[in-house]
C-alpha cells in the first residue's frame, strides 16, 4: 500500500487547524479509508488534548496487527517524541480515536521537545504511508523545522486561516514556504466564517489558491472537543460539521452519504454564517448549489 498524505498547516495557532486536522480525519473515515492522524507540532502537541485517546490491546486497524513492538518504552504509552528519540516504533505510538480512526499524539512536557529528532519525521510518514491509506498530519502553527518537514513531504499541503487580513498575511508566508520546499499546496480552507470576517475576499484572492472549504463560526466545535471528539462525531448533523464532511469527501474526490446532504431546512446557520463571504467570492444563485458549493463560492460542490 502507498497511501496518500495530507499536512495541515497554519501561519499561526489559533485558527483551528488542529479542528481542521482532527474533523478531516473523522470525515475520511467515515468514508471508509484507514486513517491516522499525526500530531507534528513538536513544540506544543495538542491534539491529545482535544481527542479522547485510548489505547487498545485488540484492535481491527492493520497497523495496530502487524506492529513490531520495541522494549525501549512501553507500547501502552509512546508518543511521537518517542519515536523521534529512538525510544519506540512508529507504529508503537498509534492509539485509537472516537471517529473509527486512528492516531499519534505528541509528548507534552518540555522534556520531549529536547529529546525529538526533527529529521526522522520523514521516516514517521513514510512507515505509516506503508499502513494507511490517509495520513493527516497536523503542523506546528508558524515556521519551523518541524512545519517545513511536513510541508515537503506531503502530497498535498492544506492551508488553514480565518478570514481576518492578518491571519491571511500569515497564510501567505506558510503557502511561500511550502512552495520553496517544493510541497503541492491544494488550497486553504476558511474557518470561522462570519460575523466581521466576512469582508476580505480581496486578501483570500491575493493568496492565488483555490478556497476549497469555508467553515462557519460555531460554538458546538468548543463544546465538541470539551467532550474530546471530532465534530463530526459529536454533532453529525451540525452546519459545521456537515462542511468539515463535504469537505473531507471531496479531498478524496467522492460525494457524501444522502443522509447528509444539505437542503435549505438543514442547513440555515452554516449558509447565514458564511452567506456573505460567499456572494462576495461567487454572485452565482446559492439554493442552486450544494452547501459545499455555496460556502466555498462555486469552487467545489
Amino acid at each position: 500500500m502507498t497511501g496518500r498524505v495530507f499536512a495541515v498547516a497554519s501561519g499561526k495557532g489559533g485558527v483551528g487547524k488542529t479542528t481542521t486536522a482532527v474533523n478531516l480525519a473523522a470525515a475520511m473515515a467515515e468514508a471508509d479509508r484507514s486513517v491516522v492522524l499525526v500530531d507534528y507540532d513538536l513544540g506544543m502537541a495538542n491534539v491529545g488534548a482535544v481527542l479522547d485517546v485510548r489505547r487498545s490491546s485488540a484492535t481491527s486497524s492493520a497497523a495496530h496487527q502487524n506492529a513490531k513492538r520495541s522494549e525501549d518504552v512501553d507500547a501502552a504509552d509512546a508518543t511521537l517524541h518517542d519515536v523521534l528519540a529512538g525510544e519506540a516504533d512508529t507504529l508503537d505510538a498509534v492509539a485509537d480515536a472516537p471517529g473509527e480512526f486512528d492516531v499519534i499524539v505528541g509528548g507534552t512536557d518540555i522534556e520531549d521537545f529536547g529529546r525529538a529528532d526533527p529529521s526522522k519525521l520523514r521516516d514517521v510518514a513514510e512507515d505509516l504511508r506503508a499502513e494507511y491509506e490517509v495520513t493527516i498530519v497536523d503542523t506546528g502553527g508558524g515556521l519551523s523545522h518541524d512545519t517545513t518537514v511536513p510541508l515537503g513531504l506531503a502530497d498535498d499541503v492544506l492551508l488553514v486561516s480565518t478570514p481576518q487580513v492578518a491571519a491571511l498575511e500569515n497564510t501567505e508566508k506558510t503557502l511561500e514556504l511550502a512552495r520553496r520546499v517544493g510541497g503541492d499546496v491544494e488550497g486553504v480552507i476558511l474557518t470561522r466564517v462570519g460575523g466581521r470576517d466576512v469582508d476580505t475576499p480581496d486578501a483570500v484572492e491575493d493568496l492565488g489558491v483555490p478556497v476549497l472549504g469555508a467553515i462557519p463560526e460555531d460554538g458546538a466545535v468548543a463544546d465538541s472537543e470539551d467532550a474530546g471528539e471530532p465534530l463530526i462525531v459529536h454533532a453529525p448533523e451540525n452546519p459545521a460539521a456537515q462542511c468539515y464532511r463535504e469537505l473531507g469527501y471531496e479531498l478524496l474526490d467522492e460525494s457524501p452519504p444522502l443522509s447528509f446532504r444539505d437542503d435549505e431546512e438543514d442547513a440555515p446557520a452554516a449558509a447565514g454564517a458564511a452567506g456573505a463571504f460567499s456572494e462576495a467570492m461567487d454572485d452565482e444563485e446559492p439554493e442552486q448549489r450544494s452547501l459545499l458549493s455555496r460556502l466555498t463560492g462555486g469552487r467545489l460542490g
